[in-house]
């Protein structure tokens, strides 16, 4: 898991260090370990998803070298960058923005996948607005190189409308499973398209 941030990520590894060591308690206990930061912007390049990046602004980082897994509050922005290349395949240093995912509370896990109650998600490309739900037991997940799933989602797009139960989509706006009970709509007809992330008229 990569995770980097102007001054945030040398602070994690200073903290994480520094409690990494602290004896257990008089009674065997483990000790608490971890970091937590405030006003910080984060940037996550997932070894599972070659070529992009996500970037948080957030209010509160907590960060537990234990377990490996980051939580986030009070998100103001979330965005997924794709990295452009050259023909040789080398990056050029260009970004394109591809999605954005606002939620005021997110969970990175040990395999950098984002977890999170309740989420809404832009993908640009295709100007598809989704509202994501998830339950107790079952959050909203983003899945690196993958997608996202959720066990409800609201999505209002040029060439897809309704409300989708059990949602599992990738981030090409590809369905990849949903419930029979699921009401969607297709556009056969649509009236507007999707250009340089704005829709249009056709």
């Amino acid at each position: 898991m990569q995770k980097a941030g102007p001054l945030a990520l040398v602070a994690l590894f200073v903290f994480a260090l520094a409690f990494a060591f602290v004896p257990t308690g008089p009674r065997g206990e483990a000790a608490q370990v971890g970091a937590q930061l405030q006003g910080v912007r984060l940037a996550l390049y997932p070894a599972r998803d070659e070529g992009a990046v996500w970037t948080f602004a957030a209010g509160e980082v907590r960060s537990d070298p234990l377990t490996n897994v980051t939580q986030l509050t009070q998100l103001s922005r979330g965005e997924r960058l794709v990295r452009g290349r050259d023909a040789a395949g080398r990056y050029t240093g260009r970004q394109t923005l591809d999605a954005t995912l606002s939620t005021p509370e997110l969970t990175i896990d040990a395999q950098d996948d984002l977890l999170t109650p309740r989420a809404r998600i832009t993908l640009v490309r295709e100007c598809a607005d989704l509202t994501l739900t998830g339950t107790a037991g079952r959050p909203v997940r983003i899945e690196q190189g993958t997608g996202f799933s959720a066990p409800a989602a609201v999505i209002d797009s040029p060439n897809l409308n309704g409300r989708i139960n059990d949602l599992q989509m990738s981030f090409q706006f590809d369905l990849l499973h949903t419930s029979e009970d699921s009401n969607y709509q297709l556009a056969i007809d649509p009236t507007e398209t999707c250009r340089d992330g704005k829709r249009v008229p056709i």
